[in-house]
C-alpha cells in the first residue's frame, strides 16, 4: 500500500509532466501540409511505396493526378497497395515495377525498363530503407546490407535516371535520410579489413552511415546539379510509427515480443531523445567539448554556410569525395552528367 502511494505520489506526477512537454513539443506544434498542388500529367517514382511513409507519399500523389509507379520488391503487396490507391483516389495511373535496391542489376534492369517505357520523369523520391539485419548479412555485391541497399542502391538509381529526371520542368530528387545520421562514426573508407568484416567497405555499415550517406549524396547532387535547375534534397521525416520498425525488431522471439510490447511508447521515446539531443547541441554550441566531435566532422562535410566555407577546403572535404568516388567505382557510373544536353519537357 505504502509503495503504491508513493508511486501515486511521485511516479504519476512525472509521468503527466512528461506527456505535458511531449504534446507541447510535439503534438500542439504539429503543422499539416494542406497545398492545392495538382500533378496531373506528372510522373513520380516512389521507392518503397508498398509500405509506411512510402506508401502515404504515394497515397498524396495519386490524389494529385500523378502518375505514380511504385518501385518494390515485394510485387504482391505493392500490387495490393496499388489496388487500394487507385480505388481510393480514383486515379487509374498507378503501376508496379519491380526493384531490388540490395542487387545494383536489379536497379539497371528497373531504371532500363523505366528508360524504355516513360516519356518523363518529374520527381524521384529515395524513400525505401531497411534498418537492422541479421548480423553480416550482405548484398548480392558484397556490401553491408544496410549501407548497400540504402545508399549505392538509391546512388546508382539516381544517377541511371537522371537525365530523364533533367528533362522535365520539375525536376526533383528527394532522398528520405534520418536524424541519427548524426551517429555516424568517424568516416572510414577501408575497403577490407578482416579483424571487423568479411564484406567490401566493413565500416560502411549500419544504418546511421547510410542515413548520412545519403544526405551527403542529396547534397552534393544539388551542388553539381545547381546549373541545370535540378533540385535535390534530403529530408527528415520524424519518428513515425512505420513497419521499419518491426522488420528491426523481428530478428528474434524476444525482439519480436519487445515490438509489440513497447512499440506503442517508440515514438514518444525518439522524439524525446531527439528533442533532447538538439538541446544538447544547442548547448555545445558554446563549448568545445569532444563529446560531439566525430558528429561534426561528419556534420562540416554537408553544411553549407558562412562559417563552415573554409572545410569546403579542408581535408575532411575529400572524405565526401571518398564516398562520392567509391559509390562511383561501385556503381560503374559516371556521377552527374552535368554537360549534358536534354529537351525540357513541361
Amino acid at each position: 500500500m505504502a509503495c503504491l502511494s508513493a508511486i501515486i505520489k511521485w511516479v504519476l506526477p512525472i509521468l503527466v509532466a512528461l506527456y505535458g512537454v511531449y504534446y507541447w513539443q510535439f503534438i500542439a506544434s504539429r503543422r499539416y501540409f494542406n497545398s492545392d498542388v495538382v500533378l496531373d500529367g506528372k510522373t513520380v517514382i516512389v521507392t518503397g511505396g508498398n509500405s509506411g511513409i512510402g506508401k502515404t507519399t504515394a497515397l498524396d500523389l495519386a490524389r494529385r493526378g500523378a502518375r505514380v509507379i511504385l518501385a518494390c520488391r515485394n510485387l504482391q503487396k505493392a500490387e495490393d497497395v496499388a489496388k487500394d490507391i487507385k480505388s481510393s483516389t480514383g486515379n487509374s495511373q498507378v503501376v508496379v515495377r519491380r526493384l531490388d535496391l540490395s542487387s545494383l542489376q536489379s536497379v539497371r534492369e528497373f531504371a532500363q525498363q523505366i528508360i524504355e517505357t516513360e516519356d518523363r520523369l518529374d520527381i524521384l523520391i529515395n524513400n525505401a530503407g531497411v534498418a537492422v539485419v541479421k548480423e553480416g548479412s550482405v548484398t548480392k555485391d558484397n556490401f553491408d546490407f544496410v549501407f548497400g541497399t540504402n545508399h549505392f542502391g538509391h546512388f546508382l538509381l539516381t544517377n541511371l535516371l537522371l537525365d530523364l529526371v533533367k528533362k522535365s520542368a520539375l525536376k526533383r530528387v528527394v532522398t528520405v535520410s534520418s536524424w541519427v545520421h548524426a551517429f555516424a562514426p568517424e568516416p572510414n573508407m577501408t575497403r577490407e579489413d578482416p579483424n571487423v568484416a568479411n564484406f567490401l567497405y566493413p565500416h560502411l555499415e549500419k544504418y546511421p552511415s547510410s542515413k548520412l550517406a545519403n544526405v551527403l549524396f542529396a547534397r552534393e547532387l544539388a551542388k553539381r546539379e545547381k546549373a541545370s535547375g535540378l533540385i535535390s534534397t534530403s529530408n527528415h521525416p520524424g519518428a513515425i510509427y512505420t513497419p521499419i520498425l518491426k522488420t528491426s525488431m523481428n530478428r528474434s522471439p524476444i525482439w519480436g515480443a519487445m515490438y509489440y510490447v513497447f512499440s506503442p511508447f517508440f515514438c514518444f521515446y525518439v522524439n524525446l531523445v531527439n528533442y533532447v539531443v538538439n538541446l544538447l547541441n544547442l548547448l555545445n554550441t558554446v563549448n568545445d567539448s569532444k563529446q560531439s566531435e566525430h558528429i561534426d566532422t561528419w556534420r562540416e562535410l554537408y553544411t553549407e554556410n558562412e562559417e563552415t566555407v573554409q572545410v569546403e577546403k579542408s581535408n575532411k572535404r575529400q572524405e565526401l569525395y571518398k564516398l562520392i568516388k567509391l559509390s562511383r567505382i561501385y556503381c560503374h557510373v559516371h556521377f552527374v552528367h552535368v554537360a549534358a544536353t536534354v529537351k525540357t519537357v513541361h
